[in-house]
This record gives C-alpha cells, sequence and structure tokens, in this order.
C-alpha cells in the first residue's frame, strides 16, 4: 500500500494562526497515526507580505506544539525544495505543459474588465486579477480562521467570455510575436465534476459554474491553483486535510489533476472554528496567534488536546483528557465532524489546569524557569539548595493554577524579596489600631513557636484567637496582608511554613513599622 504523505502549507503573510494550527493538527495526527509522512511546505510567492521573519514565527509555532516535520525547511528531503519561491520555474514549465496538452490557452485579456463590453476583459495586457485564497492558517487583515476563503472576487458576478479561446492561430501568432503579456488559462470542459470528501461524502460542481480560470498570471507567477497542485503533484501527497473554505477550490483542481494525468488525492475538509458568539473566529474573541497562548502561559499539552477535539471526536465514552500518543492512536479522518467548531477559552483553561496537574512537580519548575528569570526573580540556588522549597511552592499553587504564569504570578509573596502592598487590602485588613495589635500578637507568637510547621502554627494561632476574643478570621487576614501584601493567597498557614520563620518575622516586622497607628498609610 502507498505510504501516506501529508502536508501543511503555510503562507509566511502572518502569524500561525489557531485554524491554520488544528489544520496542521490534523495532517501530523493521521500521517503518525498510519506511519506516513508530514511535509512542511512554505507558499512565500506573495513576495511583500513574506518575510523569514514569518517563516521562523510558523516554525516556532509548530515547535511548540510538538508537531515535527519529516521533510521541510531545515530538513530538506527528496521533493524539495520546498519554497514555492524555488519553484517558480517548475510552475511555468506545467502550465506550458496545460496549452500544449489543450488543457489550457493564452490569455491577452486586460487585468480589468471594461463597462462597455458588459464585464469582459479588454483585450490587450494581462488577465482579470481575483483574490486568490491562501491554505496556510495564518492570520491576515481579511481573514481569520485558517487563513483559508475561497477565490471568488467579492461583488462581481461575471465569467470570463473565452474570447481568448476563439482566437485563430494567426492572431494567437501575432501576439506572441509581439511579446504581448498573457497570462495561462484552463479550459474548463463540459459536464460535472465530482469528488469523494471523506468528511462530507460526494461533491459535485457543474463545470457551467467554473469559468475558465488563470493558472498562471502575466507577470510569471502561478495561482494558487495551479501552484498547490503542482506542489502536491511533485511531493506525492496522497491526503489533502484543509479548511472547509476550500471545497469551492477543489473542483478546479481536481481538474487540474486529471488534465495531468495524475491520481487525485483524498480530500478531507475539516469544519471550520467559530467564536463563543458562533461567528467566525478573529481578534475580536481575543487571542488568534498560537505563539500568544505560549505567552499567556498555556502548556503546549493543553492546546494539542484543546484543538484536537475542536472538530474530531474519537468516537466511544467520554474521555477527554489525551496526551500526544493517546491522540496518535486514536485519531482517525471519519472522526472529524462536518459541522462547525466552537472555541471555548474557558475549556482551553480547563484544559492546561489538567495538564499541569499531571505534571511532576520537577518538569514543572523546568518549565516556569524561563519566567522567573524574565520577571527577575529567579535565584541560581532553585537549581541547587533551593531546589525543594520552589518545588514546595510549585505543589502548593498547583491545584488552582490554570496557566503557567500563574506560578510567577502568585508566587510573588515567596519569589520576591520585598513585599508589594494592595491598597484595598490594607485599608480592608491593617486599617485599624485593634488589627495592628493582633498582628503584633501573631507576630510574637511566630517569634515563639518551637516547630515552625503549618500545623503548629494554625493550632497556636486558633488559641490565640480564643485568648483575644475574637476569631481566627481576625488574626489570618492581617497576617496574609502582612506577609503576601495581597488578601486573597494559598493556604496562610502553609504560606507561613514555606517562608520560613525569618523571613516571616522581617515581613511582620516591615509592616508594622510601615502601617503603626496614627500614620497615614
Amino acid at each position: 500500500m502507498t505510504v501516506p504523505r501529508l502536508r501543511f502549507a503555510p503562507s509566511p503573510t502572518g502569524y500561525l494562526h489557531v485554524g491554520g494550527a488544528r489544520t496542521a493538527l490534523f495532517n501530523w495526527l493521521y500521517a503518525r497515526r498510519t506511519g506516513g509522512v508530514f511535509v512542511l511546505r512554505i507558499e512565500d510567492t506573495d513576495v511583500e507580505r513574506s518575510s523569514w521573519d514569518k517563516v521562523e514565527g510558523i516554525l516556532d509555532g509548530l515547535r511548540w506544539l510538538g508537531l515535527d516535520w519529516d521533510e521541510g525547511p531545515e530538513i530538506g528531503g527528496p521533493h524539495g525544495p520546498y519554497f514555492q519561491s524555488q519553484r517558480l520555474d517548475r510552475y511555468r514549465e506545467m502550465a506550458e505543459r496545460l496549452v500544449r496538452d489543450g488543457h489550457a490557452y493564452y490569455c491577452y485579456c486586460n487585468a480589468e474588465p471594461s463597462a462597455e463590453s458588459g464585464g469582459s476583459p479588454k483585450p490587450g495586457e494581462g488577465e482579470f486579477a481575483v483574490p486568490e485564497p491562501v491554505e496556510s492558517g495564518l492570520a491576515s487583515p481579511e481573514l481569520s480562521d485558517g487563513g483559508e476563503e475561497g477565490d471568488a472576487p467579492r461583488g462581481e458576478s461575471w465569467t470570463y467570455d473565452r474570447r481568448c479561446l476563439r482566437l485563430t492561430p494567426d492572431e494567437v501568432a501575432a501576439r506572441e510575436g509581439a511579446k504581448t503579456p498573457r497570462a495561462i488559462r484552463f479550459k474548463v470542459p463540459e459536464g460535472a465534476t465530482t469528488f469523494h470528501d471523506l468528511v462530507h461524502g460526494d461533491i459535485t460542481f457543474d463545470n457551467a459554474n467554473i469559468e475558465d480560470f488563470v493558472a498562471l498570471r502575466s507577470d510569471g507567477h502561478p495561482t494558487y491553483h495551479l501552484s498547490v497542485v503542482v506542489d502536491d503533484i511533485d511531493m506525492d501527497i496522497t491526503h489533502v486535510v484543509r479548511g472547509d473554505d476550500h471545497i469551492s477550490n477543489t473542483p478546479k483542481q481536481v481538474l487540474l489533476y486529471r488534465a495531468f494525468g495524475v491520481p487525485v488525492p483524498a480530500f478531507a475538509h475539516v469544519p471550520l472554528i467559530l467564536g463563543p458568539d458562533k461567528r467566525r473566529l478573529s481578534k475580536r474573541h481575543g487571542a488568534t496567534s498560537v505563539m500568544e497562548y505560549e505567552r499567556q502561559g498555556f502548556v503546549p499539552e493543553a492546546m494539542v488536546n484543546f484543538l484536537a477535539l475542536l472538530g474530531w471526536s474519537p468516537g466511544s465514552g467520554n474521555k477527554e483528557l489525551f496526551g500526544r500518543d493517546e491522540l496518535v492512536e486514536a485519531f482517525s479522518l471519519e472522526g472529524i465532524s462536518s459541522s462547525n467548531a466552537v472555541f471555548n477559552p474557558e475549556k482551553l483553561e480547563w484544559f492546561s489546569a489538567q495538564h499541569i496537574a499531571a505534571m511532576s512537580a520537577e518538569e514543572l519548575a523546568r518549565r516556569i524557569e524561563p519566567l522567573l528569570r524574565s520577571a527577575g526573580v529567579w535565584r541560581d540556588d532553585y537549581a541547587e539548595v533551593g531546589r525543594e522549597s520552589l518545588r514546595r511552592l510549585i505543589e502548593m499553587l498547583r491545584p488552582r493554577a490554570k496557566r503557567l504564569t500563574e506560578f510567577v504570578e502568585k508566587g510573588q509573596f515567596f519569589l520576591a524579596d520585598v513585599v508589594t502592598y494592595d491598597p484595598d487590602a490594607v485599608q480592608k485588613h491593617l486599617a485599624t489600631p485593634e488589627a495592628l495589635t493582633l498582628l503584633r500578637a501573631v507576630r510574637d507568637l511566630c517569634a515563639a513557636i518551637g516547630p515552625f510547621t503549618a500545623g503548629a502554627l494554625e493550632t497556636a494561632l486558633r488559641e490565640l484567637a480564643v485568648a483575644q476574643g475574637v476569631k481566627a478570621g481576625a488574626l489570618i487576614h492581617p497576617t496574609r496582608v502582612a506577609v503576601t501584601g495581597q488578601a486573597a493567597s494559598p493556604g496562610i498557614f502553609e504560606v507561613l511554613e514555606l517562608l520560613g520563620r525569618e523571613r516571616v518575622l522581617a515581613r511582620f516586622d516591615g509592616c508594622l513599622a510601615s502601617y503603626r497607628p496614627g500614620r497615614d498609610s
């Protein structure tokens, strides 16, 4: 049997978008599930908007998700080059082949329709320019989910009238001799074009509704349809998994495959991703860049798990949490839904919390080290003698953590040397002489208590509350503000034990000096 070969073909005109990442993931999962090959191809023919920095951004996004490629940039392979900008001669060669074989013809028509000709192009300079889709999964000012859309000109309903197909051989020769700029148009045959979609079943298009589309522009650059088909042929792609937006493009590409005399790959068009309001996912719904989710502290395992279940189901049971190997084992194209998927940020946070909970403290320490360094709170002894205290901090914060960044944000009480006081917390819990008197009593308790452990501290503090004739909260709340600066924290007794007697007493003393009765706080 033929080894499955799948590809992800982003255009480096923007960041790696959530929709594109999901498309790449589905291709990668199927390749890994079947022992196939995952090809990364860069569609960089848009010279003005493409750049190497954007290519690197795409590669970084795929690496963060753990989607390694078998052929493509930085790896190479037997079917390269894997950048379309390096394949222009090949596209021109294949376009001329279409002309020689009678499947296409030269078109000398202008780039704009004329009112005098009822919307038909003027003869003479080039082809009618239509917006080209970008099969990329990259965001652009016009596109959101997956960067994929059809190629019909907006606001236009005309079709090309085939005037250049009716030119005589002598008229063609005259234009060629004069070096008149010309495009190459594919000659759409009569009848209908049917292809089988692994998600939607058989889909049929009436060829009468498909105009003779441009394959090669007058400037020698290919249109999307030609370049993607030639690339897929040269790279032996067997399965094309991409967004639903490309269904309208597929009949043109099927016609090209058949004109070149090669097997048509299997198609699977996956559902679009919508926001919670059921509108197409875009920036108004929050972050759409994959790398933005890394910056926000989500773990890649959670993002992969979440994206996999956007439009795909394992088929049995209520299982939602999957490791990477489990997803590979369970994935199938038949499990892809034909209905659009909804991007739920709260669900992504839930997945992230679950995957964080499953990680070892050592692994979490490794992952948050760059965040601690960036925040300026990393200490070299965290890798040595202070490793145990960092591990204990992680274990303390882990139960409520949804993102890696929360270990830095909520661990400031331990990580920072200087306490930053929340004014609202101070006003609520330290603004009265009575509160400061109670805080001083807790300070004395902490200085005198024997083992400085959470259990011993809790018992002693509650006994102190009884002796003072107050509820335990009257001691706990001022204590929390004094040692953490905040009105909320992990369990205060565990916090005290983790900080240790020396640091706790220093914070009590600093707080009491700053907020002593009669002083304006």
